[in-house]
């Protein structure tokens, strides 16, 4: 592009735009105020006009960004030449006045306790930067919000929780297996009881297609293995340190959940306590949060205007039903009931179906048909853990169209809904235990023919424990691969389809957005499964922590993510302060 008016000194033809000396705009950019917040947020965040293709290079940058920041930390700047947040700038005055206090005092006291906090600023400091993935964790709350960010902190705290329950299990319970001699084979045919036999392992030469399904079933090879409870033998030291295993877990768990909401508990007060909640606070000051890019902005402004829009709609619900009749509020009422009963309904008819498909599963394997196509018998191994994934995939849109119509405010929407999807969740697995505790005991019928020799149905399950473990294996590895089947045949093409079509139907199709509270109920469920089925398959927590991993590098790449975030306010579960 030529410039009529841009000449050079011959005052012949004129000069091209590219070869002007000037700055660019990147450099413009990063004199910016808020380029400066890169020191406060961090190498996890790329400056002003930098593209993807730097990312790489930014990584180098990262120890010559963590010099400066420990160098303001040591050399500290006035308090409002930071750029850092106001409370942030407050506490950092508070601490520079007690330093200067002590070196003036001179008392040796002070000059203790000075150094004293001084080592554990940095001793915090450490620790901080060697928790993993913290970068990436800060840069994710950069780019998608606070409501992201917490999805993948809470991923990261259970597959800790995972990975220590994991360490536990194979020193208390696979090494004093080892430890003690060679645990011993399947026990044979005794002459004095029928109820001791049980040989789980195949006969004769096996294809591989049957490994494949016997791995994917927890079957053949797999069922008598480290994996289920009847590999164990029975002996007096190794059945106190299994229990043992389960009993440190369970509080060891307890005591870091407990931990974890006690401190989300302060920095919510904390930050609700200093928080600028008003309506023109938040609208003329929703440009300052320290976010890189104007992308990265448009989506905090964007986050903001929908919290307002919600409380404005919030309030025009509450103005509606405090001016309502005594007729209005008595069909409310009535339409309310009628919702729930369908909920009822609904709830009622997959607890039913789950109870049918684990009964159905035993009949239907004694097939001919199906006992001679192996992938139609994984297919009945897999009937109760496919109609659980069936039924929390189908009713929790089915209850998020419902919620609108009972007439309450969007934040109680969100409680009823995420209420009703957490009781299908798990209640879903107490049907299932029922029912195949129901198959043990013949229905509590001790006098039945099929539970009378042994005192429980030993023909269809010889070892209960271990057909247990093997129904929490299929739930925990079906849910895998749904999740992975979602993310590579799913999002990934959708993703695909939004970068080849910029237009309207690119924007249509490819546009998704990270439901948080959804992938939030994912993590528990799964998690629920593990600490259920634990005790029937103790290297459980080893598979769920393989499992996260997976989830956490797939779901935090761009390659497979989606290309925006719900709000913030949607992952809210109250009214605002």
């Amino acid at each position: 592009m030529w410039e009529p008016e841009a000449r050079d000194s011959s005052g012949g033809w004129p000069v091209p735009r590219g070869a002007r000396a000037g700055p660019s705009l990147s450099s413009v950019l990063n004199e910016l105020p808020s380029a400066a917040t890169l020191r406060y947020r961090g190498p996890g965040v790329l400056p002003w006009g930098a593209s993807e293709e730097e990312e790489e290079d930014g990584d180098r940058n990262i120890q010559a960004i963590a010099e400066a920041a420990q160098k303001e930390l040591e050399e500290p700047l006035p308090s409002r030449e930071l750029p850092w947040p106001l409370q942030a700038r407050r506490a950092h005055r508070q601490s520079h006045a007690k330093d200067q206090r002590a070196q003036k005092s001179g008392s040796r006291g002070e000059q203790w306790a000075l150094w004293l906090r001084r080592s554990k600023e940095k001793m915090k400091a450490g620790l901080h930067t060697l928790q993993p993935w913290a970068w990436t964790l800060k840069r994710i709350g950069g780019q998608f919000g606070a409501g992201t960010e917490s999805y993948f902190s809470l991923l990261r705290f259970l597959l800790l929780l995972n990975l220590l329950a994991s360490i536990l299990k194979a020193c208390m319970t696979l090494l004093p297996t080892w430890l003690e001699g060679t645990p011993p084979g399947p026990p044979g045919p005794n002459a004095s009881s029928p109820c001791g036999f049980y040989d789980p392992n195949p006969q004769g030469l096996v294809a591989f297609p049957t490994h494949l399904f016997n791995l994917l079933s927890g079957e053949g090879f797999l069922e008598w293995s480290p994996l289920f409870y009847g590999f164990y033998p029975p002996r007096p030291h190794l059945a106190v340190t299994y229990l043992c295993s389960v009993f440190v877990i369970g509080l060891l768990d307890l005591l870091l959940i407990l931990h974890r909401s006690v401190s989300g508990l302060k920095q919510t007060l904390l930050a609700e306590s200093g928080a600028l909640t008003s309506f023109s606070h938040r609208v003329f000051t929703a440009w300052d949060f320290g976010l890189c890019g104007d992308a990265h902005v448009r989506l905090r402004q964007r986050s903001i205007l929908y919290e307002l829009q919600v409380e404005l709609e919030e309030a025009v619900v509450r103005r509606q039903a405090a001016v309502r009749t005594l007729g209005q509020q008595a069909w409310m009422w009535s339409v309310r009931i009628l919702l729930n009963l369908l909920v009822i309904a609904l709830l009622g008819a997959a607890f039913y179906g789950v109870y049918w498909a684990t009964g159905a599963t035993v009949d239907l394997q004694e097939m001919p048909l199906v006992q001679e196509m192996p992938l139609l018998k994984l297919g009945v191994d897999y009937l109760p853990s496919i109609f659980i994934s069936g039924v929390n995939f189908l009713l929790p849109p089915v209850f998020k169209l419902i919620a609108p119509l009972e007439g309450y405010t969007r934040s109680r929407q969100i409680v009823f809904i995420l209420l009703r999807t957490v009781f299908l969740r798990l209640a879903s697995l107490l049907v299932l235990l029922f029912s195949l505790w129901n198959q043990i005991t013949c229905g509590g019928k001790a006098e039945a023919e099929e539970c009378k020799t042994c005192g429980y149905n030993y023909k269809e399950l010889p070892c209960w424990e271990t057909r247990l473990g093997q129904e929490m294996y299929k739930l925990l590895l079906f849910d895998l691969l749904t999740g992975l089947a979602v993310m590579l045949l799913i999002q990934f093409p959708r993703k695909l389809l939004c970068g080849l079509c910029p237009g309207a139907l690119g924007r249509v199709v490819g546009t998704q957005e990270f439901q948080v509270p959804d992938e939030v109920l994912g993590l528990i469920y799964a998690q629920t499964v593990v600490w259920v089925g634990s005790f029937f398959c103790p290297l459980l927590p080893l598979l769920n922590t393989v499992k996260f991993l997976l989830l956490f590098y797939l779901k935090k790449d761009p390659t497979f993510q989606a290309v925006r975030s719900i709000p913030r306010a949607v992952v809210h579960l109250g009214p605002h302060p």
